[in-house]
């Protein structure tokens, strides 16, 4: 069983005591956020995530340095689309103060005085830093007094920045964002209230079988959508037409449909789907009982009757894990499912933790954040954690309490 909450040391903590004074902090963040071809911010969610361990840090009378990762750079070839210099100058907005931005900075060198903050150039193009080599690990080390990870969404990577730095930095502990993430993923999943739904959507079945298979094992009921439904209503023994489905994957969902049963766990009977020709914002949408599929029909969405029985589970939910929109809900004839299931999720009082960049696109699209109780800004590492696997990142805080 997940421990409901998990001992690590926390940077609240030792603000509150007064431990951060005067004290050179290293945090690592997750400011990995969409850019347009010209290297302009699409959404900040992340950016504006990392802010309160920045100002923590600063109103405690520390000298702070941030670093991330972004895009994917190749270790040791810095080129300009990888670099932070957009997320620095969006969070110097934010703090309505100057934040420089460092290169070539792992041997130290740079200018840092109490009060200052500044951000420190795209880790992965560090030589070492995937491989989390200690040479590099125990240089960044000496960069600081406290390292913070505040960067759930790289929990689940040992890497210099992630793990490495945790285990020789004099002081290693949970930034509020990270501590926020492990209290709600752990009170969700360690020892949930029960009906405990979970609704796990997307394209493929293949990029969370293992999580599927683990969540059959717990929850009450399991919900399905997106192109993952697709599979297991071809699992039901219904046609699916030119839909996107994984025929490999097929007898994997009528084990998991089975191992449900078996537990007096259900999956939602899918009765009706919302079929198109093609995937096309100008594309007719055709509601269809799952029986009179055709062979050219592909499905978007789930009918008026799925999402009743989707909404009835969610209504008797006490704990609710969310991951995936239902439906191709980015086309407006294709939303209705997504949209009606997001808000009888921001409506119940049921404990709601919500992850993953697509469900978080469908909770700002239908404006319900306020009404979710957890949003994750994790994809990888949330569905990791949900399945009961010892994430790196944390596993080396633990150690280091």
């Amino acid at each position: 069983m997940l421990t409901p909450l998990l001992k690590v040391k926390r940077l609240n903590e030792l603000a509150a005591t007064g431990q951060l004074k005067g004290k050179r902090v290293f945090i690592r963040a997750d400011l990995n956020v969409p850019q347009d071809e010209a290297g302009n911010i699409t959404e900040d969610t992340r950016i504006r995530a990392s802010i309160p361990a920045i100002q923590m840090c600063l109103d405690s009378g520390a000298a702070v340095m941030v670093t991330s990762h972004l895009g994917r750079p190749s270790e040791g070839a810095f080129k300009p689309e990888d670099s932070l210099a957009p997320i620095a100058h969006r969070i110097a907005e934010l703090l309505n103060r100057k934040v420089p931005l460092i290169s070539n900075w792992v041997d130290g060198g740079f200018d840092l005085a109490v009060g200052d903050v500044v951000i420190l150039e795209n880790c992965r193009v560090n030589v070492g830093e995937k491989k989390n080599t200690d040479e590099l690990a125990k240089k960044m080390a000496a960069l600081c007094d406290v390292y913070v990870n505040d960067a759930f969404g790289t929990a689940h990577r040992a890497e210099a920045t992630t793990y490495g730095i945790a285990r020789y930095a004099k002081v290693a502990c949970a930034g509020p964002l990270m501590a926020a993430e492990l209290d709600a993923l752990s009170r969700a999943l360690a020892e949930p209230k029960r009906p405990l739904v979970a609704i796990v959507a997307g394209s493929k079945v293949s990029t969370k079988l293992t999580i599927l298979k683990s969540l059959a094992e717990k929850v009450d009921e399991l919900i399905v959508g997106g192109g993952i439904a697709n599979t297991f209503i071809k699992a039901m023994g219904f046609e699916v037409g030119s839909s996107l489905f994984e025929e490999e994957l097929v007898p994997a969902a009528k084990k998991i449909i089975d191992k449900l049963s078996r537990r007096g766990a259900s999956l939602p009977i899918i009765s009706d789907v919302v079929c198109g020709k093609k995937l096309d914002a100008n594309e007719r949408a055709t509601t269809k009982n799952i029986k009179d599929i055709s062979k050219d029909d592909m499905i978007f969405d789930l009918g008026k009757d799925s999402v009743d029985e989707i909404v009835k589970c969610i209504h008797n939910a006490k704990t609710i894990i969310w991951n995936g929109p239902i439906g191709v809900f980015e086309f407006d004839q294709f939303a209705k499912g997504t949209e009606t299931m997001t808000r009888a999720i921001a409506d119940s009082p049921a404990f709601s933790l919500a992850g993953g960049g697509d469900t978080i696109a469908a909770i700002e699209k239908f404006k319900v954040a306020k009404d979710i109780s957890y949003i994750s800004t994790a994809g990888g590492a949330f569905l990791e954690f949900a399945e009961g696997k010892k994430l790196p990142a944390i596993e080396i805080l633990e150690r280091r309490f």
